[in-house]
């Protein structure tokens, strides 16, 4: 027997049906300290356009060590932590929502493997990471994680999406 549902409850389905389906479509990266310092903004955003990521955002940034703290606490309590603050808190990075269809999974095989000695020729961490610690670029590695990061960085009014992106399609799910 099918029962009707009441349009704030219809709304509300949809608008979550909605924003899963549009977390695929979106990730985010940062350059890191090192790779700033090194002069390879240029050549990686270059790496992510030449493989079909658009730049939704973008913004050159320096994060305090409390921000760092606060966007990495899912590590708090690994040995590697305390290091990662203080690397992330020592210099600029950009941080960037970029989009692409399956975009986590596509960019985290476009970054390769956090250790550069492990990862694949041509990825961006084989070829301008230092070392596993600073491996030159963060990407998000989920769909959930990449939009609390994104939400970090970035405010809504903060984001650029062209028509012929469909990014409309998306933001027909938010209630007026």
């Amino acid at each position: 027997m099918v029962t009707l549902m009441n349009s704030s409850v219809i709304r509300m389905f949809l608008f979550a049906t909605k924003f899963v389906n549009m977390a695929g479509n979106t990730t985010l990266t940062m350059i890191k300290p090192g790779a700033v310092r090194r002069n390879l903004i240029g050549p990686i955003l270059g790496m992510i356009t030449e493989h079909g990521f658009k730049v939704e955002a973008l913004k050159l940034t320096k994060l305090s060590a409390r921000q760092a703290a606060k966007f990495y606490e899912v590590h708090r309590g690994k040995p590697f932590y305390d290091g990662l603050v203080n690397y992330m808190s020592s210099g600029p990075i950009v941080a960037a929502i970029i989009r692409k269809d399956n975009a986590v999974a596509e960019f985290r095989e476009l970054i390769g493997n956090t250790d550069p000695e492990k990862a694949s020729e041509g990825t961006i961490r084989k070829l301008f990471a230092e070392s596993l610690s600073h491996n030159a670029v963060h990407g998000s590695d989920s769909d959930e994680n990449a939009a609390k990061e994104a939400a970090f960085f970035f405010s809504e009014t903060e984001r650029f999406c062209p028509e012929e992106w469909h990014c409309d399609e998306d933001m027909e799910a938010y209630p007026q």
